[in-house]
């Protein structure tokens, strides 16, 4: 299992020949200025949500692609009834597609498209595929819920908003990897605007002193599993 990073909270999987894009936004990020999404590969595209700095991209890439749109029924329904494929999901559910079984878990934020229609609740996405097993846990604060998912899956990796302001902090990200038993964590929805920058070394060390890894990519790294 490979794991990209293309900035802000967008990660790109490729897992069983199956490529996978997360909640595209690149082109109205200056920091992933090099970043082309015209040569992004897309067999599925998840969402965590409907906001714009997790969707901006999602129509470009699946009208190229032909890609399946897989997120919360609301969310999902909404590219459907623009004629994309899509597979809708809620809490709790989970499928086997053709990569892995993915795990629709829950999250603590908010959900609303830019022109304002409803995005249902958001959520995360726990991901077994290729004997390897990561949890995405989208935009969210920190919540006894992750608790739950280490009860059913042990993961390699864990995927989680570290900027603050409007999702968890360094510290309840710290917290969360004890939750969800991982000390492999890659930080995302960092640095991107003024309201989330962070310290670098300082959010490291923190993590370190808790004997927990933290991985902050480049955008455009990669990392395999």
């Amino acid at each position: 299992m490979k794991i990209t990073f293309y900035g802000h909270a967008c990660i790109g999987i490729e897992v069983s020949g199956k490529h996978i894009i997360v909640d595209p936004f690149i082109t109205g990020n200056p920091k992933a200025a090099h970043i082309d999404i015209n040569n992004l590969k897309a067999d599925y595209i998840l969402l965590t949500h409907a906001h714009n700095d997790h969707t901006l991209d999602v129509e470009a890439i699946a009208k190229r692609t032909n890609a399946i749109i897989v997120s919360g029924y609301e969310t999902a329904v909404y590219y459907g009834n623009k004629g994309f494929q899509y597979h809708p999901m809620n809490h709790g559910g989970s499928w086997q597609f053709d990569f892995g079984k993915v795990k629709y878990v829950a999250a603590v934020h908010s959900s609303s498209f830019p022109d304002g229609t409803y995005g249902g609740n958001p959520g995360g996405f726990v991901i077994e595929g290729e004997h390897k097993n990561i949890y995405i846990s989208g935009d969210t604060a920190l919540t006894m819920d992750m608790k739950l998912i280490p009860m059913r899956t042990k993961l390699d990796l864990a995927i989680f908003p570290i900027g603050n302001n409007f999702t968890m902090d360094v510290e309840d990200a710290i917290l969360a990897a004890d939750f969800v038993d991982c000390d492999k964590i890659l930080g995302c929805h960092y640095d991107t605007f003024g309201f989330i920058i962070i310290n670098h070394d300082e959010a490291k060390k923190k993590f370190f002193d808790a004997g927990k890894d933290l991985m902050l990519l480049d955008i455009g790294e990669s990392i395999s599993l």
